[in-house]
Formats: structure tokens, sequence, C-alpha cells
């Protein structure tokens, strides 16, 4: 009988389920479970569906997109003379590559200390390997490396002078391939506190060297943007609330006469050859032309821009 009960006894200690003292609950049960959660994330609670539903709208909303500008091509400045002015100028060079060797004069030292002073890479290489970088070119010695330009995008130039509860003051130039006139426009945009320049994506100058040598520097803060269709770009302003001035030898308006300046307008400006495209022609809202007493047929896209420039500046100031 002692043996049966002993035996019953085993079975029932060893029997799963709640133990003596559980309150009818598993040992595992029994354990903490750390400390109580905020309102918000115990589910059920009214707090809990208010962030549930936030976050489906935040999910549901989409970044808005970015308008990226495209990138121009690295550049190569070489030979003595052009490599100091440029880096007089405040050419945005990242490396100056000096020759191995090279024979020191005023113009070298010149361009080693403005490569300190800007804080340039200063790499040393053979001449075989300057040959090849250069293709051949005559470069003294010493060759600068330009990063590729980061252009704005057309509609950002608008955009940043609303932004700044400004009319938009922009010059676009059709047609215009010397990249001193680009940098000159640049320069006087800057000066009479334009918003930018649009050039054309093709057939067009660019941000090179010579272009920001010839904006003496005011290329850093004053925004090329690139249009892949000039004419498209016009009429995205025009939608925008813009008048778009043309300049032209024959424009039906002078000038003193034109009123749009007063507002948000974009000044179109074309090669000295053959002034304005038709379809571009076509696409301003008007033409205007700069009387020229002396008789002269035409000014060069950098002279008429700062012309009009002007113009704005005054009424709006």
């Amino acid at each position: 009988m002692a043996g049966n009960s002993q035996r019953r006894n085993r079975r029932t200690s060893n029997k799963k389920g709640a133990q003596v003292g559980s309150g009818g609950k598993r040992r595992r049960s029994l354990e903490g479970k750390g400390p109580t959660p905020p309102a918000s994330a115990r589910k059920g609670h009214v707090k809990n569906r208010v962030a549930n539903a936030k976050a489906k709208q935040a999910a549901g909303r989409r970044p808005a997109p970015r308008r990226g500008g495209a990138k121009g091509t690295a550049e190569l400045v070489v030979g003595r003379n052009p490599v100091v002015e440029a880096l007089r100028e405040g050419v945005p060079a990242t490396t100056l590559y000096v020759q191995q060797f090279i024979d020191n004069d005023e113009r070298v030292r010149e361009a080693l200390q403005l490569a300190n002073e800007l804080g340039l890479n200063l790499l040393e290489a053979p001449r075989p390997e300057l040959d090849r970088m250069t293709n051949g070119l005559n470069h003294q010695g010493l060759v600068a490396q330009i990063p590729p330009y980061e252009y704005a995008h057309p509609e950002d130039l608008a955009a940043a002078a609303f932004d700044d509860g400004e009319d938009p003051l922009i010059v676009a130039l059709d047609g215009v391939t010397d990249p001193r006139n680009l940098g000159a426009v640049v320069r006087s945009v800057s000066a009479f506190g334009g918003h930018g320049v649009v050039v054309p994506e093709r057939r067009a100058a660019g941000m090179t060297a010579g272009a920001w040598k010839t904006s003496a520097g005011t290329a850093a803060r004053t925004p090329v943007a690139r249009a892949t269709n000039l004419t498209r770009a016009l009429e995205a302003y025009q939608k925008a609330g813009m008048t778009v001035v043309g300049l032209a030898a024959d424009g039906e308006v002078e000038l003193q006469d034109l009123q749009a300046l007063d507002g948000p307008v974009v000044i179109v400006v074309g090669s000295e050859g053959k002034g304005l495209s038709r379809l571009v022609g076509e696409t301003c809202d008007v033409r205007v032309r700069i009387p020229m007493p002396g008789g002269a047929e035409s000014l060069n896209a950098g002279v008429a821009a700062g012309v009009v420039l002007w113009e704005a500046a005054r009424r709006r100031g």
C-alpha cells in the first residue's frame, strides 16, 4: 500500500498543469513582462489607432521629386598663363598637375602659391603622363583639372525667386556659342540682381573654364540652368506667369516702352549672327529692340543682356 501511495504521489508531482500557489497559472505566465508600454503602442487603445492612421497617411505620401540639373564634362586648363589666369579668377579647379623637374619661373611659383591658398590637390607627374592627359598639347608643365559643372534645372530658377517673394528676372540664351559671352551674361545677371541664366543643352556655350573666367567669379553664386528644349522651357515659364521677352533688332517695342520688366520676366538673347531662332522668336510674348542712336546694327549677347538687365534693375529698384 505504501509503495502504491508513493507511485501515485510521483505521478501527481510530475503531472503537467497548475501547481500549488500558482493561482491557476503556470510558472512561465508568472514571469514579469517589463514596463507597461505607452498608450500609442497598446493595441486597441485610441492613441494606438491614431498613431497607426498617421503612419498610413505618411506612407501614402510620396516625397516631392528632386529637380536635379544635368552635369557638364570635366575640363583641363593647359599651359602656364591659362592656368595662372584661371586660378586668379576663381575657376573652381580641384587638382593642379605639375611636371616633374619643371623649370621654375614666376608663373609656376604663382600657380603653386594660388593652388596652396585655394586648397587644391597638388600632384607631380612625369612629362609623358601630362602629354597623354592633354593629347599632346603644349602644357608647359602645368595642367589644372576643372570638375564637371552642376547645372540647375530651369524651373529651379523661377521657384527660388518666388520662394523669396521676388519677381523672377532670368536671361535665356538662344544659340550663343561663345563661352565668354555666357560668362559676361552671368556677370551681368549677378550685378543687376537677376536669378539665373538658361542655356540650351545642344549647340550652345556651356560653363567652361573660359566662361568661369569671364564671369569673374560670379558664376559661383549665379546659377546656370541647362534646358533640353529651350522652347519648352520658355513655355513652362509662361505657364508659371512669366513674360518672355525676346531681343531683336526689328522688335515691335522699344526697351523704354516695355512694361513687362516690372514683373516676372525672361529675357531671351539670340546669337550675334542670326539673332533669335524662328521657334524661340514665335514663342516670345513680345520682341523688343534696344535703341542705338550711334547706328550700330547690333550688340553682342553680353552687352545686350547687360543693357536690358540694367533697365529692369532701375525700374525694380
